[in-house]
C-alpha cells in the first residue's frame, strides 16, 4: 500500500502540473500572446485557452487604459525661463503581438519616451504659450508620443500637462504685470468715463440754452439735495441771472464810469 501511495501521488502531481500548463483563463480585458517552440503564433482569448503542453507558451497583456504619470521634468523654455513641469498620458495597447515582439517592457518605454519628449517640445515653447495655449501644446505632446509608440502597439490618446511650477522671481514678476494691467484697465475705463460724462453735460449745456427755465429747475433740485444732507456749512449757489445787473459792462468798472456827464462835457470844452 505504501509503495502504490509513493507512485500515484507523484504521478497525479505531474498530471496538475501538465494541466496547469495546458489550461489556461484569459479575462475579457486581456489578450494571450501564444508562442509555440519560441515562435510567435498570435493572440488568443479572451475565455478558455488549450495549449500544447511543454511545445507552446503564453504571455498575457492587458488591454485596458493604462494612467502614466510623467514625473516632473526641468524645462528651460524658448524665452530662457526654466520651470518644472509634470504631465499624464493614458495609452492602451492595441497590437498585443508588437507590445511583447517589439519592446522589452512597453510601460517602461513608453514613459521614457512621454519625458523626452515633453523637455523637448515645451523647450521650444516659450513660457505664455505654455500657459495660455495650453491645449496646442498638449495636442502636440500626444501626437509625438503616439508615433513614436505606434511600432511597439501602443496607442497613445491623452498627454495632459498637469502642473507648471514656475520660479518665485518670475512668479513676483508676473504678478507686478498683472497689477500694472489692471491699473491700466482701471485709469483707460475712468478716461471713458470722463469722455462721456463731458459729452452728456455739453449736451445738457445744449438744452438748458434752449431752455432757461431749465437752470432754475437744476437749482431748486440741488438745494433739495443739500438739504437731506447732515452738513454744518450749506453753500447756496447763485445763479448769474440774479447778479447780472450788478456786473461791469463794456469791459469797465463802476468806478471808472464818469460821476456825472456834463461835468466832463465841461471839461471837454475847456
Amino acid at each position: 500500500m505504501s509503495w502504490t501511495l509513493f507512485v500515484v501521488v507523484p504521478i497525479v502531481l505531474i498530471v496538475l502540473m501538465v494541466l496547469a500548463s495546458t489550461v489556461k483563463v484569459v479575462k475579457e480585458y486581456e489578450r494571450g500572446v501564444v508562442f509555440r517552440l519560441g515562435r510567435l503564433v498570435g493572440p488568443r482569448g479572451p475565455g478558455l485557452i488549450l495549449l500544447v503542453p511543454f511545445v507552446e507558451r503564453m504571455q498575457k497583456i492587458e488591454l485596458r487604459t493604462v494612467t502614466l504619470d510623467v514625473p516632473a521634468q526641468e524645462v528651460i523654455t524658448r524665452d530662457n525661463v526654466t520651470v518644472r513641469v509634470s504631465a499624464v498620458a493614458y495609452f492602451r495597447v492595441v497590437n498585443p503581438n508588437a507590445a511583447i515582439v517589439n519592446v522589452t517592457d512597453y510601460n517602461r518605454a513608453t514613459s521614457q519616451i512621454a519625458q523626452t519628449t515633453l523637455r523637448s517640445v515645451l523647450g521650444q515653447s516659450t513660457l505664455d504659450d505654455l500657459l495660455a495655449e495650453r491645449d496646442k501644446i498638449n495636442e502636440q505632446l500626444q501626437r509625438i508620443i503616439d508615433e513614436q509608440t505606434e511600432p511597439w502597439g501602443v496607442k497613445v490618446s491623452i498627454v495632459e500637462v498637469k502642473d507648471v511650477e514656475l520660479p518665485q522671481t518670475m512668479q513676483r514678476a508676473m504678478a507686478r504685470q498683472a497689477e500694472a494691467e489692471r491699473e491700466k484697465r482701471a485709469k483707460v475705463i475712468h478716461a471713458e468715463g470722463e469722455l462721456e460724462a463731458s459729452v452728456k453735460l455739453a449736451q445738457a449745456a445744449v438744452v438748458i440754452d434752449q431752455n432757461p427755465l431749465g437752470i432754475q429747475l437744476r437749482y431748486l433740485q440741488t438745494l433739495t439735495e443739500i438739504g437731506v444732507e447732515k452738513n454744518t456749512t450749506v453753500v447756496f449757489p447763485l445763479p448769474i441771472d440774479l447778479i447780472a445787473g450788478l456786473m461791469p459792462r463794456n469791459g469797465r468798472s463802476d468806478a471808472s464810469a464818469p460821476a456825472n456827464p456834463a461835468t466832463e462835457q465841461a471839461k471837454v470844452d475847456g
